[in-house]
């Protein structure tokens, strides 16, 4: 491996990744970030922020803005790019991205978070984009005045409706339990908004129309009968997949393809490849334990270079 060798490769741009580089980046190692975008599922939230400590109320694009602002202080190289895969040979991590780059370092922390999770029912991959939709805020805009479904009763989901109401006519909010699992105040604030209809037990089968999105048939899981609602739009929120493909020869993954992690240190079964944030095994999933474990993983990965480098100059020193 003969390219440039970085201390720190840290994969994502959400709250885990940056709240590394941020530390990266006091501890002064030679970090490169790589990441499609910054923000991660953050910067898509489709209400404001409430439960962040020192913000009563802020927007994901606002906070993401302040983590952004906040990197920037530090001399942290980022490349807008995709990670296929990882590699590692002699202590040395080689990267491989999207765009035929390979990059070498000491270490690798994973923040790469994840990818909302489909449906996988018949209409949703040919109405993507045509009244298929994973965000409300991308796309909630084209749907004002009209009626729509959210498919999923978690907070995600009930979020999802909170920014709907000031925008569609109607919403149903389609829950596969016989329970929503939303907090109880995003329950009330939904129930405040008076457009909003919750039906449990419903098991999306298939989302139809022409050209565009007309409705969705689902099954009522308690009378076993299917029933079809008339929507223009159907929102997805049924929770996310880690984007953690890229790694699989050197961790472990549990049954939802999350990195199984020392939580400690969210130290892999690899030495010097960390897995913090959404994409590790980790139970909740929120932006305050995100940044938390990325704080983590870089003390962690500060500790494993400076043993790394100290044994490798001990074994210079005795030759």
């Amino acid at each position: 491996m003969k390219n440039e060798l970085y201390d720190l490769i840290i994969i994502g741009g959400g709250p885990a990744g940056i709240t590394a580089g941020i530390y990266a980046g006091r501890q002064h190692l030679k970090t490169l970030l790589i990441s499609k975008e910054f923000g991660g599922q953050v910067a898509k939230k489709a209400v404001d922020i409430e439960n962040y400590p020192g913000f009563e109320k802020i927007s994901g694009i606002e906070l993401i803005q302040k983590f952004k602002n906040h990197l920037q202080k530090f001399n942290i190289e980022v490349q807008y790019d995709e990670v296929t895969k990882i590699q590692k040979e002699e202590n040395v991590f080689g990267v491989h991205t999207k765009t035929g780059k390979t990059f070498n370092s000491l270490a690798v922390i994973i923040a790469s978070g994840a990818d909302p999770r489909p449906l996988e029912v018949e209409g949703e991959k040919e109405f993507l984009g045509k009244g298929v939709s994973y965000c409300a805020v991308c796309d909630g805009s084209f749907f004002k005045d009209k009626v729509v479904a959210v498919v999923g009763g978690g907070n995600a989901g009930f979020e999802t409706a909170i920014f709907l109401s000031k925008i569609a006519k109607k919403i149903y909010i389609l829950e596969y339990g016989e329970t929503v699992k939303a907090d109880q105040t995003n329950q009330e604030i939904v129930k405040r908004s008076g457009k909003t209809e919750i039906i449990t037990n419903a098991q999306v089968k298939k989302i139809f129309g022409k050209e565009k999105v007309e409705g969705v048939i689902y099954l009522d899981r308690k009378t076993q009968e299917e029933k079809e609602l008339k929507v223009d739009g159907v929102f997805i929120q049924i929770g996310n997949q880690p984007a953690t493909s890229f790694a699989k020869d050197l961790v472990d993954f549990n049954e939802r393809d999350e990195i199984v992690v020392e939580f400690e240190t969210c130290q892999t079964k690899t030495a010097g490849l960390f897995a913090a944030g959404d994409c590790n095994t980790g139970p909740f999933k929120q932006i305050v334990t995100a940044c938390g474990e990325g704080a983590k993983s870089a003390l962690a990965a500060f500790q494993y270079i400076q043993k790394l480098k100290s044994s490798q100059f001990s074994e210079n020193s005795s030759r």
